[in-house]
């Protein structure tokens, strides 16, 4: 999910990195000698940014009469987002936006592509009032040009974030052209490039990384990757998934557009990428899809899917709490999500659902099928969100998403996330009595808020929070998934976000990384200071080198100066 401050603190980060971070990285920070510097000179550098959910243009590529507006859509038109057009044809719009929930394909009246280039991902709804408001790398690049950043220096790489991962390969080869990028900035420029991805797109490089396993010989892989990456800036990554994806599945969200939540529903159950950032268990894997390929195995039958025996003895599969909680009605079938057709001569009340019955749901129950299969007889939404997720993610070739990301072996990884706001981290939900698709109501929100979790109420609430919270948008497990990517001792430092006399610096040196277990500073902090706090390898694999930044609350107005 596309969160504004997640997107400011990409704005306002990014460029310090680039400028400082890699060059700083000289300095050392990795236990290795050559510690994956780049002998090139920086000046020889790429920037290739990968965008989040909804943070690319989608242009219509057809020709639609909207009846009763007197604005239609034509070839090339803005689709997303164009909110003039929302606001008087929102039927119309739908259709350029909605894709068949089962194969992917555009509305027989309408098709949106992505735009392409930096303008795509700049200002998704252009002008004087809705720019700035929909702005969402557009600062990035304008202080890259201050710095004297040469315009073939930065690449933007946009895709439509509608599809699920095998599509994007299918209908529009975004994998080839990805790979093709890098290639062709590595014999511009002549070095290799950093990749910036925010959001959604750490996912679709998390997919490129292991789709081009497939495509390059086994023995020239790492050398393609030390060849053409010199550096991955994962930026509010959502490596465990993210439990606004349940919200948006079972009731809408609007994310600001002036639709109703039901509408909003409506069009996210549509695209197959819907489920790629549903919250997994961090103890279940699949089996290795490399090497499957090469093993006499078919390729088209499902990863093996197992969990280890943390799973089981532990709550919540590794979350502060379950994901979802349910009252499922005492009806089923049609009459407990009434449709559209007929709606108007439904009006059920409480007493016609019966006695609910409660049932709750871990993470590994939301990605293995579990819940969707047990709602399909309650919500008419299940049974094509169940077919989109065995067909796009448990049966993919490549790469079963909704599992646990080991490091990529890639030569430079920095992790940038905020945490300690307050963010949604479980649901409980109930019949609405209303027809589809507002049949659901929330009733409760759990919350993680820097070491605690609460209800909507303010009352605390048993479970497993962290030693933080997230960013508003991504839970903190989520996001600090990247410790693991550690070497096996850690250096950290925390220092204040604002200008300081350097006597506020703190420095842990040499601390024992435990697999799977977060490392929580022994430190000091003031209740009004907001810090970063910096954990790099102390001994880390030969050429490579791991970083994770924490920001305490940041924002744009923290960090631009």
């Amino acid at each position: 999910m596309r969160g504004g401050h997640a997107t400011l603190l990409a704005a306002s980060f990014l460029l310090l990195l680039l400028l400082v971070a890699i060059p700083a990285a000289h300095g050392g920070g990795g236990g290795g000698t050559d510690g994956g510097d780049f002998a090139g000179g920086h000046g020889k550098l790429s920037g290739i940014i990968i965008p989040g959910f909804a943070s690319t243009q989608l242009r219509a590529w057809s020709i639609l009469d909207c009846p009763y507006s007197p604005l239609d859509f034509n070839p090339l038109d803005l689709v997303w987002l164009d909110t003039t057009k929302l606001l008087s044809a929102v039927n119309c719009w739908l259709k350029c936006m909605m894709l068949d929930p089962y194969n992917q394909t555009d509305h027989p009246e309408c098709k949106s592509r992505p735009d392409g280039g930096l303008s795509a991902i700049t200002e998704l709804d252009p002008g004087y009032i809705t720019g700035p408001l929909s702005s969402v790398w557009k600062e990035w690049v304008k202080w890259c040009i201050e710095f004297g950043i040469e315009a073939n220096a930065i690449i933007a790489v946009p895709y439509d974030w509608r599809l699920p991962p095998n599509k994007l390969e299918e209908r529009d080869l975004y994998f080839h052209k990805l790979k093709i990028t890098f290639e062709t900035a590595l014999k511009l420029r002549g070095g290799p490039s950093i990749v910036f991805a925010h959001s959604l797109g750490n996912n679709v490089f998390r997919y490129f990384l292991e789709w081009l396993k497939l495509e390059i010989a086994p023995k020239k892989y790492v050398k393609w990757l030390d060849e053409h990456i010199h550096a991955y800036f994962a930026v509010g990554a959502p490596l465990l998934g993210a439990t606004e994806t349940i919200k948006a599945t079972l009731s809408g969200f609007t994310s600001g557009l002036p639709v109703s939540e039901g509408t909003a529903r409506l069009m996210f159950n549509s695209f197959g990428s819907s489920l790629w950032m549903m919250p997994f268990s961090k103890h279940c894997r699949a089996e290795n899809g490399y090497l499957k390929h090469f093993s006499a195995r078919s390729k088209k039958g499902h990863h093996s899917y197992h969990c280890d025996d943390h799973e089981f003895q532990a709550n919540y599969s590794g979350w502060p709490t379950n994901i979802i909680n349910i009252e499922i009605p005492a009806i089923r079938g049609e009459e407990a999500y009434p449709s559209f057709v007929g709606a108007t001569q439904v009006n059920m009340s409480d007493a016609e659902y019966g006695f609910p019955t409660l049932l709750s749901f871990s993470a590994r129950e939301v990605s293995d099928g579990t819940f969707f299969r047990a709602m399909a007889d309650y919500d008419s939404d299940s049974q094509r969100l169940l077919y989109q997720l065995e067909q796009s993610y448990h049966g993919d070739p490549v790469l079963n998403p909704l599992t646990p990301w080991d490091r990529p072996p890639l030569r430079n990884i920095f992790c940038i996330y905020g945490t300690d706001l307050k963010t949604e981290v479980g649901y409980y939900y109930a019949p609405s009595g209303k027809p589809y698709p507002d049949n659901w109501i929330i009733t409760d929100v759990i919350y993680e808020l820097e070491g605690s979790l609460y209800s909507r109420s303010g009352n605390l609430v048993e479970g497993n929070p962290g030693a933080a919270s997230g960013d508003e948008t991504v839970p903190y497990n989520s996001l600090s998934w990247c410790k693991n990517w550690l070497g096996s001792k850690v250096n950290i430092t925390r220092a204040p976000q604002s200008e300081h006399d350097g006597s506020d610096v703190q420095v842990d040196l040499d601390v024992e990384r435990e697999p799977e277990m977060d490392i929580i500073p022994n430190m000091t902090r003031s209740p009004r200071v907001k810090y970063i706090t910096y954990y790099e390898d102390s001994e880390s694999l030969p050429g490579k080198r791991t970083a994770v930044w924490e920001l305490d609350k940041g924002t744009s107005s923290d960090l631009q100066y």
